[in-house]
This record gives C-alpha cells, sequence and structure tokens, in this order.
C-alpha cells in the first residue's frame, strides 16, 4: 500500500455531499474521418489498451487500521468499466449551452470511494457532429501536473496511435495477512509516520523561523513591507464580501469560453505583463461587470487564490504538490489597463512572498485519527453555514495552466478544445481555470448553481474583458 500524503488525504477529508473534490475536463473532439461504428466503442477500446501507462486507473482507496492515519493507494480487483467508462447522448438540438449544462450535471455527482476515482462521460450527438469528453478524477490522487501525465498517456501528437506496449502479466496475489497481522502492522506504520513527521517538523524549524524573520524584521537598508519586513506590500489579509463567499449547494454551474492566446500575448508584449497577469485582467474585467450589474460590486479589489506548483520539471507522480498565493486583482479599477498594471504588481508582490514561505510549507503531514476527525469537521463546517458569515481571504480561485501549443490526438481522433472544469467550496463558490491550447486559452468556469446562475452570462463577458484590454492596448 502507498499512503496518501497529508495533502493528497486532505482532499478526502474536506469532501462533503456539497462539496465534491474531483477534478475535471471537457475536451471536444473531431472524430476520426474513417470511423466506423460509435466513437464510444472505438474510444472504449483504445482506452483499455493504454489504461496501464497510468497507474491510478487501477488503485483505490484502502483504509488504515482504525482510521488512526491517512489511507493508501492499493491496487483494484476487478474495474466495473460500465460504471468508469459511460456513453452519454445528448438530446437534441446538442447546442453547446446545453452540453455546458450536463457537464455543470455531471460534475456535482461525487465519485464512488469503493472503486478506483475515475469516470470518463463520451458525449455523443453534438449538432456540429464532433464528440465531447468529460472526465473526473479525484484531487486525493492529481494535481494539474499529474493530471497532464494521464493525457501524456492517452494522447499522441499526430492521428495515427503509437504503438504501446502491452501491461506486463500481474504477479500472483500474496496471501494476505490476518486481522491480528494487518492491525499490528498498520499500528506500527501509523507510529513510524508520526515519528517521522515529527523529525521533519524538527529539521524544518530552523528555516521556518528565519523565514518568519526575514519577513517580519526590518532589513539594515531600512527596506521592508508595511509590517516592518523584508518583503515588499503583504496584502490585506481579509477579501471583501461577494455572492461568492457563501455556503454552497450540491449543485454545478459551467461555462466554457475560448479566447485568442494570439490576443493575450498582444495585450501581454503592450504592457510588460505576463500571460497570468493578462489572464486575471481578464477574470477581473469580466467580474467588475458581472457584480456591477448584481449591484454587488465591493469598493475594495477582489482577492483571488492562485495555485502554484512545487512540482519539479520531469515529476509525473500521481500525487498533489501544490501550493498558493492570494492576489488582489484590482476589481475597483475601471480602466483596463490601470486594472493590469495594478494586478502585474500585485501579483509580483504575491509572488515574492509565496516564493519566500513555500519552501517551509509543509508538503505532509501525520494527525492521529485524521480519517475520522477532519471530515467531521468539513461537515460540520457546511452544515453550520459559517461561510456566510465568516470573513473570508479570498473571493474566487483563479488557475492558469500551461498546455500543449501543438495539435494532440486520442484515439486517432483530434483533440479542438480543453476546458478545465474545477472545485468550488464553501466560502469560494467560483473556480476560473485556463489552460492553454495550441493558439487559444480555453477558459473554464465552475461555480454554485445557486451562487451564479447566470454563469453563461460571466462566462460572456469574459471574452468581452479580452476584446477591451486589446483595443486600449491598440489605442497606446
Amino acid at each position: 500500500m502507498r499512503q496518501l500524503t497529508g495533502i493528497d488525504a486532505a482532499f478526502l477529508y474536506m469532501e462533503t455531499p456539497e462539496t465534491p473534490m474531483h477534478v475535471g475536463s471537457l475536451t471536444l473532439y473531431e472524430p476520426p474521418a474513417d470511423l466506423s461504428g460509435s466513437f464510444f466503442d472505438h474510444f472504449r477500446d483504445f482506452f483499455l489498451s493504454r489504461m496501464h501507462l497510468a497507474p491510478i486507473f487501477e488503485k483505490k482507496l484502502a483504509r488504515t487500521v482504525l482510521e488512526l492515519d491517512h489511507p493508501g493507494w492499493v491496487d483494484a480487483d476487478e474495474l466495473d468499466f460500465d460504471y468508469h467508462l459511460r456513453r452519454v447522448s445528448m438530446p437534441a438540438p446538442g447546442r453547446f449551452d446545453q452540453l455546458e449544462a450536463l457537464v455543470g450535471e455531471l460534475h456535482s455527482v461525487p465519485l464512488d470511494r469503493t472503486r478506483p476515482l475515475w469516470q470518463i462521460n463520451v458525449i455523443e450527438g453534438l449538432a456540429d457532429g464532433n464528440v465531447a469528453i468529460y472526465a473526473k478524477v479525484h484531487h486525493a490522487a492529481v494535481d494539474g501536473g499529474a493530471g497532464m501525465a494521464i493525457a501524456a498517456a492517452l494522447y499522441d501528437m499526430g492521428p495515427k496511435p503509437r504503438a504501446v506496449k502491452p501491461p506486463p502479466p500481474k504477479p500472483p496475489r500474496k496471501r494476505k495477512p490476518t486481522i491480528e497481522e494487518r492491525a499490528i502492522l498498520g499500528i506500527a506504520d501509523v507510529m513510524q509516520s508520526l515519528a517521522r513527521q515529527q523529525l521533519k517538523a524538527m529539521e524544518a524549524l530552523p528555516q521556518f523561523l528565519g523565514t518568519l524573520h526575514d519577513m517580519l524584521v526590518p532589513k539594515k537598508d531600512g527596506t521592508g513591507s508595511g509590517l516592518g519586513g523584508g518583503l515588499p506590500g503583504l496584502p490585506d489579509v481579509l477579501a471583501p464580501k461577494t455572492p461568492f463567499n457563501v455556503t454552497i449547494t450540491s449543485k454545478r454551474s459551467f461555462a466554457a469560453r475560448e479566447l485568442s492566446l494570439a490576443d493575450a500575448k498582444a495585450v501581454a508584449k503592450g504592457t510588460g505583463a505576463k500571460i497570468n497577469d493578462v489572464v486575471m485582467a481578464v477574470s477581473a474585467g469580466a467580474l467588475r461587470t458581472y457584480l456591477k450589474d448584481r449591484k454587488a460590486l465591493p469598493k475594495k479589489p477582489l482577492v483571488a487564490f492562485v495555485p502554484i506548483s512545487l512540482r519539479a520539471p520531469g515529476d509525473a507522480d500521481a500525487s498533489n504538490q501544490v501550493f498558493g498565493m492570494l492576489c488582489p486583482i484590482a476589481t475597483q479599477l475601471a480602466d483596463p489597463l490601470e486594472r493590469l498594471a495594478a494586478i502585474r504588481k500585485e501579483s509580483g508582490d504575491s509572488k515574492t512572498i509565496a516564493g519566500t514561505v513555500k519552501d517551509v510549507a509543509p508538503k505532509d503531514y501525520t494527525l492521529l485519527g485524521a480519517p475520522i476527525l477532519l471530515p467531521g469537521l468539513a461537515q460540520l463546517y457546511g452544515a453550520s453555514r459559517l461561510a456566510d458569515v465568516m470573513p473570508s481571504t479570498t473571493n474566487l480561485t483563479i488557475s492558469n495552466v500551461m498546455g500543449p501549443p501543438f495539435p494532440l490526438f486520442c484515439a486517432g481522433a483530434k483533440i479542438l478544445a480543453m476546458y478545465p472544469v474545477s472545485i468550488p467550496v464553501h466560502g469560494i463558490a467560483l473556480n476560473i481555470t485556463v489552460q492553454s491550447y495550441q493558439d487559444k486559452l480555453d477558459f473554464g468556469i465552475t461555480a454554485d448553481r445557486k451562487a451564479v446562475p447566470d454563469i453563461d452570462r460571466l462566462g460572456d463577458l469574459m471574452v468581452d474583458a479580452l476584446a477591451e484590454l486589446k483595443a486600449a492596448v491598440e489605442r497606446g
């Protein structure tokens, strides 16, 4: 058994019926021209020949003895492919907004924890003749970087699928330990894990104290943050209240929009910004108009949580290696270029702070009884509706993932678009995740359906916001 890290397991502990903790993707395909029969049958055969390249497809959760510590991954005995691979037919006429609504419904359903934590839905019946696949994997198994490793197993560089070696024969099953043996081994593993984590904490303490000193104690040259530290512009610790900072329901709304990467690059070049800054500025422009129309625009800027990968280059391990930063996104500013300039500065300051503390942030932890204690706290937080009244440090999540600049193929079908589908949580009902693909930025906007019932409107405003930025840059 390979035990989950504390960060991986946290996504299990945070999960409730209202907050499923899986990440997904909506991928559009142009079927092969020579396809005979259904694309579902064709894709199923292809997937079964490739799934061994990503071991997480054949792993399921196993609890530790008495649930004293984090669960682990073990080999699944048999897979029910009627559950994991599903065929879905769109109702006529098969419009894109119907597809978005269907993805919202599918994304609302939690994964079955007694099985491997993934599911793929092949969606046929689109009006344009293309095919869509909505896939979801539990966040306990993958983050964005590991998700790209799964993509590498399934995708090809051309319409002809590459040859793949068949899976090696499975070794004979070992004798299962008795209940008494499992109890002894399990308790020993927990004690070892606790000792290992305590040792790591003691080893990290000097670095943590040094980092804290650098942040809060002025340098000899007098520079530093407003709190007297060595970092510029420590952000305000509280975000303004918005309609997104509420207790969420179990229902999801979803919108997907395709924006021009070339236009985003032109804006970045004309302003000295980075693509990530432009993505946040587009989101900020859309949110400013959206909240203004709802008469809910705060005077203070909205604050975005921006995930940061801790994954080393070439690391394809199926585990979560993620940190994050808080970045104000200047929604109080009407001028789009002023807004982008403010985001550029705030993003730089936030990255400085995040870069200072991420090396000492815990990447694993052990808490005795965590599988019982922490889910109870998560359920209590949702049931008590504390998110409706408690102040928050962030209003929404904005994530930007760099994808391939060249076309990809899967089962001989050309991939047309790759829209992320992500996770809202109590207190943060809106998640904007963007992935670049070829010459496009594919925006996936996922929200609680009650908090953002008109998500298609927000999606359209993203397109308008980039057009506004581009026009402002061209005017000079």
